[in-house]
């Protein structure tokens, strides 16, 4: 019968054992909230409260024994107190025992009563539990932000999905998810790790929740550092990134050296770099934007795919008007307004888009002239006037054109454009090249250029 015994307590410290190893818990903290939920219950059994002082010890043996260790008073006779015994029964632990002294009383858990030993058990899974959590969260709680991957094992709701991480489950609302996404049990799927809180949860009782994502910017960011080895050394800078899950994302990146083409770096050769990323994000369509710290030039990269014959821009109110080919119009705008949507998250500017023909058509009225006039030219007047005082030259201001506003003619003086003599051996082509010109404004300089002035040829 002895040898049983031994033989359960050994078993026992093998399961500990494998249970650590398994868990990636410390045997030493395992054996500790072992130690203090025995000593809990059979405080219990004496009808102490746990938390009462009472001088109860477990040690484990040599041989893989565990026992409980209680010091006891020795006295005469026979006494109720649990921290007391008689000198008989002290004499049969120590022949040398006197009244007065104390003995040290041992017991096996396995000779406590039923009742005690199932509260010990409870005690210690409950504690087990509490330690496996906090370090499943001190593990994952790094790793906010990170991607990782898992196995869509149920839906816990109907919005709700539940991923298999390996040590841990993760869960997925329906606002972290790419719309339109199917799964089924056991597919496995890329998400990023979102946020990590120890936290009550409906649907599980452990407390701790690590939320994922397959929706954010963040996850489409990883998925590029990931395939693309220029972002991941640091030669190509993310800037930034907007998006409409299953829909369009636009991400904004910029060289950190002059000989890198960074977004000929996140395509590739015939865009095979892009595609695994596509393919992860369900066929989504993907824009790769120059960054520029130009205004103009910025917002003409994040209209793409449509390609602006002129944007104008007001640097005071953060509005941009962009003049698009009559061809290109819904293409600027986008599916249910998503590409110009993301531009203005991108830009910050609000962006109003026309067609060639609505910008003519709105050119016809003096009155929309004039508000188009008043928009986009009061950021610029002073200006002009200050390149006008600086010009020295004899040549005929261009003020004198009439028609051109001041708009205009500043932007004619920023690009050297300084009287009217110059403007004259110009070409449309020439002055479109001009930034914040572009082709339409060019003809209609040109125009009232012919209007206003003589040309004679020289005998």
């Amino acid at each position: 019968m002895a040898t049983k015994q031994v033989n359960n307590e050994t078993n026992l410290f093998e399961a500990i054992q494998q249970f650590c190893s398994d868990k990636g818990l410390s045997k030493d903290s395992v054996l500790n909230i072992i130690k203090d939920s025995l000593v809990g219950a059979y405080k219990k059994k004496l009808g102490l409260e746990v938390s009462s002082e009472a001088d109860v010890n477990v040690e484990f043996s040599e041989k893989n024994e565990v026992v409980i260790v209680v010091p006891k008073k020795v006295v005469e006779a026979t006494s109720d107190s649990p921290f007391e015994i008689s000198l008989a029964k002290a004499k049969a632990i120590d022949e040398n025992a006197e009244i007065g002294g104390t003995v040290q009383f041992k017991e096996k858990p396995i000779e406590l009563s039923r009742i005690v030993s199932n509260q010990a058990r409870q005690m210690v899974f409950q504690k087990l539990k509490e330690m496996e959590r906090e370090l499943l969260f001190n593990e994952y709680k790094v790793k906010e932000g990170e991607l990782t991957h898992g196995y869509f094992q149920r839906w816990i709701n109907k919005d709700t999905m539940s991923i298999d991480l390996g040590k841990v489950e993760g869960v997925m609302p329906k606002k972290e998810q790419n719309p339109g996404e199917k799964y089924k049990a056991g597919d496995r799927l890329k998400a990023i790790i979102s946020r990590v809180e120890l936290r009550k949860d409906k649907f599980r009782d452990t407390g701790l929740v690590i939320t994922l994502s397959r929706a954010s910017g963040d996850f489409v960011k990883k998925l590029f550092e990931m395939e693309i080895p220029e972002i991941y050394d640091g030669l190509v800078q993310i800037v930034d990134i907007a998006r409409l899950p299953s829909v369009r994302t636009k991400i904004v990146v910029r060289g950190t050296r002059s000989d890198i083409d960074p977004v000929g770096a996140c395509v590739g050769m015939k865009g095979v770099r892009i595609q695994s990323i596509v393919r992860e994000l369900g066929n989504e369509r993907i824009d790769i934007i120059q960054y520029s710290d130009n205004p103009s030039e910025f917002i003409t990269n994040a209209i793409s795919p449509a390609k602006p014959v002129e944007v104008r821009v007001d640097h005071d109110n953060r509005e941009a008007l962009v003049i698009v080919p009559d061809d290109s119009l819904s293409l600027a705008i986008g599916s249910s307004g998503s590409n110009v949507k993301l531009a203005v998250q991108l830009c910050q500017f609000k962006i109003d888009i026309k067609s060639v023909s609505q910008y003519n058509e709105d050119m016809t009225s003096p009155e929309a002239r004039d508000r188009l006039d008043k928009l986009f030219n009061n950021h610029v007047a002073n200006h002009s006037k200050a390149v006008e005082s600086e010009d020295d030259s004899k040549g005929t201001p261009l003020s004198e054109i009439p028609g051109l506003t001041s708009r205009v003619i500043s932007l004619l003086q920023s690009g050297g454009v300084n009287d009217v003599e110059t403007l004259i051996e110009m070409q449309s082509e020439d002055l479109a090249k001009i930034p914040g010109v572009g082709l339409t404004t060019s003809e209609q300089i040109l125009r009232l250029l012919s209007e206003s002035v003589e040309f004679v040829e020289e005998g």
